[in-house]
């Protein structure tokens, strides 16, 4: 049984992470909350979908049109209407909330749902992690969450972009103060946030089928893990993936996979009465802003 709850809780708590990044991203350099991150997932899947079945194309380059596609979608929502209520939390969780369940309505008015839609994987076969055997599939979403980690860390520390990006996180005043374009960045911060939605989709989806009602999940895994984290901090999604995934194979090991999403929820409400700002946040806790 624990050798079993060790590797299962890692797979899943690395899956927890990898749809998560994209939304701390995008929080920590443009400070919006995108609600449409759900919704990106499940476009990004639906994409990778059409371009195999339909266009006919081999699984790895219709996954990288597909984060294409979703990267494009996600920097057009900033530019046609994010930008608009920049500035105004509130209104920015109405907008992309009210976008992300319009485009689900519009997947599920064409059809789009059902078990017959899902993805190949990867890699097929399995191998033995500590006598427990595991799918090469879940492996290969191991090893691209650890890489994801790695090339953000990379990216944000030793790229123009990415330096630019940590200014903008870390003052944006400043930042616009030294030449850099707060919109442009923000646009490329949805971009990027997008795109990892659209990766963690291709490699998640094979393990299962497409489904609208996903989003929903996937959203609410999202803000767990980056409250529980910090909503800025890359190192306390890591850490708070790692938490509530293996909390969550607990749960379901020993009460039953319906209470898998409670587990989440209970998340973001103890950490919001207990530490608002998260394990690594940098943002006032409550008390020091009232």
């Amino acid at each position: 049984m624990l050798p079993s709850l060790l590797v299962y809780g890692l797979i899943n708590s690395v899956t927890l992470a990898i749809t998560a990044l994209g939304f701390s991203l995008t929080y920590g350099i443009s400070r919006v909350a995108n609600f449409a991150h759900g919704a990106l997932y499940v476009l990004a899947g639906f994409s990778a979908w059409f371009f195999l079945n339909r266009l006919q194309l081999n699984y790895y380059l219709a996954a990288a049109l597909a984060i294409l596609l979703t990267s494009l979608i996600g920097a057009a929502i900033y530019r046609l209407a994010l930008i608009r209520v920049r500035g105004m939390p509130l209104l920015e969780i109405i907008v992309t909330f009210a976008l992300g369940s319009a485009a689900l309505e519009t997947l599920r008015y064409f059809g789009f749902f059902g078990s017959h839609y899902s993805l190949p994987p990867m890699i097929r076969g399995s191998v033995n992690l500590l006598g427990v055997p595991v799918d090469l599939q879940r492996v290969a979403l191991v090893v691209v969450g650890a890489s994801l980690v790695l090339f953000l860390w990379l990216f944000t520390r030793h790229t123009r972009i990415g330096l630019a990006f940590r200014a903008m996180a870390q003052d944006e005043q400043a930042a616009m103060m030294l030449g850099i374009d707060s919109d442009f960045m923000a646009t490329l911060s949805l971009a990027l946030g997008s795109a990892l939605v659209a990766l963690a989709a291709v490699v998640v989806l094979p393990l299962s089928f497409i489904a609208t009602e996903s989003g929903s999940n996937i959203l609410v895994s999202a803000i767990a893990v980056c409250i529980l984290g910090g909503l800025e901090s890359t190192a306390g999604v890591v850490v708070a993936s790692l938490l509530i995934g293996y909390a969550q194979i607990v749960t379901v090991t020993y009460l039953g996979p319906h209470y898998q999403m409670i587990v989440a929820l209970l998340a973001i409400l103890l950490t919001l009465i207990v530490k608002p700002s998260g394990l690594f946040g940098q943002q006032k806790e409550l008390e020091e802003r009232v």
